[in-house]
Parts: structure tokens; sequence; C-alpha cells
């Protein structure tokens, strides 16, 4: 098949692949340049020239050369910088599944696609045995000091609203409590990490669950110290809580390959409930006492 036999239709089905794959084998270069890992960067920059090999396959029947899509390929670079090589990556091959299912149609026309497709699913699988990131062997302990700092301090938040009605002496009281307690979560992490004798640095998993659960404490009280009204300063929490959870839910699904909505939906429900139930305890314990702060 020439160029002069494809349809219009084929032919930007062609030239859209064909700026796929020339985006990707600057990306995949790049990633390589910034990666510190010599095995790692040796099989990125050998996907990379299997790209470029696929942009000269399907050249053969546009006859044309087009651009990489240069925004894309600072996106992913700096997605990697930021949030880590895996997760980038992963992110990539989500948008390669799609690709996939545009080179099936175009299999169809053109044989030889099938080939392209093949390689894509070998990039798959070469990339997830390669991918050895720090960060993603300690996402346990960011797990724990995460969650626990959502359940117990929202909830702590929450009881603390109704049964002091000033919103400096919440956020102080939750400021105590949060500090104590990821200390003591840290504390027990590098004791339980040690005391496994697993491939984990104690004192790194201490710290992650120490660092997860400080950086959750601080955007969880921040409202209690902006806003004047007890009640406004204990929905901004909420909806800190929620947006915590989404994003830290979306790059442990794309990270890990997991199923996003089921643990969305799992840890909002908890944080949610404790919060909830803690907020009639602060409300009880208010009247029985009669606490007027």
């Amino acid at each position: 098949m020439t160029t002069a036999d494809l349809s219009p239709s084929m032919k930007k089905a062609l030239l859209t692949a064909q700026r796929n794959e020339i985006t990707e084998f600057h990306i995949y270069n790049r990633l390589a340049d910034g990666c510190k890992d010599a095995d790692n960067a040796e099989v990125l920059r050998r996907i990379a020239k299997d790209e470029q090999r696929h942009y000269e396959f399907w050249k053969q029947y546009t006859g044309e050369d087009v651009a990489p899509m240069w925004g894309k390929v600072r996106w992913f670079v700096t997605l990697a910088k930021t949030l880590g090589l895996t997760f980038s990556i992963k992110l990539m091959e989500k948008g390669e599944e799609q690709a996939q299912d545009v080179y099936g149609g175009i299999a169809d026309v053109l044989p030889e696609a099938s080939a392209i497709v093949s390689d894509e699913d070998d990039h798959e699988h070469e990339l997830i045995e390669m991918i050895d990131e720090e960060s993603l062997r300690y996402v346990g302990s960011m797990v724990l000091g995460l969650n626990d700092a959502l359940v117990e301090l929202t909830g702590a938040l929450a009881g603390f609203t109704l049964a002091m009605q000033n919103t400096r002496l919440i956020g102080t009281a939750g400021l105590i409590t949060g500090v104590a307690a990821s200390l003591s979560m840290a504390a027990s992490e590098y004791l339980s990490t040690k005391a496994e004798e697993s491939e984990q640095d104690p004192v790194k998993a201490s710290l992650y669950t120490g660092i997860a659960y400080v950086l959750t404490v601080v955007l969880l009280i921040a409202p209690y110290f902006i806003f004047s009204s007890y009640l406004a300063a204990l929905s901004v929490t909420i909806l800190n809580a929620v947006v915590v959870i989404l994003v830290f839910t979306f790059y442990i699904s794309v990270a890990r390959d997991l199923s996003f909505k089921r643990r969305f939906t799992e840890m909002v429900g908890i944080s949610l409930g404790v919060a909830l139930l803690s907020f009639f305890i602060g409300y009880i314990v208010g009247e029985v006492f009669d606490i007027q702060l």
C-alpha cells in the first residue's frame, strides 16, 4: 500500500500515531538522561529507539515528517522529576493502551501494524520490571502515616469543634495532638520495621511515616488558624481531607496499578465516618459537662 492508496481518515490516523511515537521517543530519551540508575537508563534508551523505529514505520506510509508534542514531553519529564519515574511512566502507559486500540484499527488495513502493537505490549512489561524507586518501596509507610493522620486527626478536630467552639483553641489542640501522634507513629514504624528484619531501612520507614503524618496535620489544622467560624473551619478541613485522599489515592492507583474508585471510596468513607461520629461525641461531651469556651 502506498500513500496514494490511503483514505483521508486513515492517513490522519497514521499521522496521529506517527506524532505519538516521536513524542514518546523524546520523552523516553529525556527520562533516560535524568535517570540515575544505569540499568533503568539503558532500558529507557532502548525503548526510545523502538519508538523512533515505529515513527519511521508510519512515515513510509504517510510520506511526511511530523513534529513531537513538546508540551507533552515537558509534562511527563516534569512529572518524573516531581512525582517519580514510576508514576510518570505508568501514567504514560495508560495513553499507550489507548494507542494500542488505534493501532488495532490500523492493523485491519495495514497488517504490518500488528508488530507495533506487540512492541507496545513488550514496552509495558519491560517498564514494570525495570522500576525500582525508593519512594515506592516505602509507600506502605506513607500510607500508614497518611491514613492514621486522616482518620485520627479529622475525628479529633471534629470532636474538638463542638466541644470547644473556638477556632484558635481547636487549632492549637489539634496541632499538639497531631505532632505528638506523628512522633508516636514514626517511633512505632521504626520499631515495627526493625523487628520484622525486612529489606527496608527502619530510619527511612519512620521518616516516611512521620513526614506523611505531619504534612497531613498541617493541611487539616490550617483552616482553624485562618477562619474565625469554627463550622467554616471544620468544613474546609473536611474538604482538605477529601482532596488529600483524592490526590494520594490517584498517585498510588497509577503507580501500583490499583483500583482508584475502590480505595478512594473506602478511605473517604472511613475518614468521614469517624469525623461524623466524633462530631456528635464532641456535642454530647459539651452538653454533659457544660463546656463553654
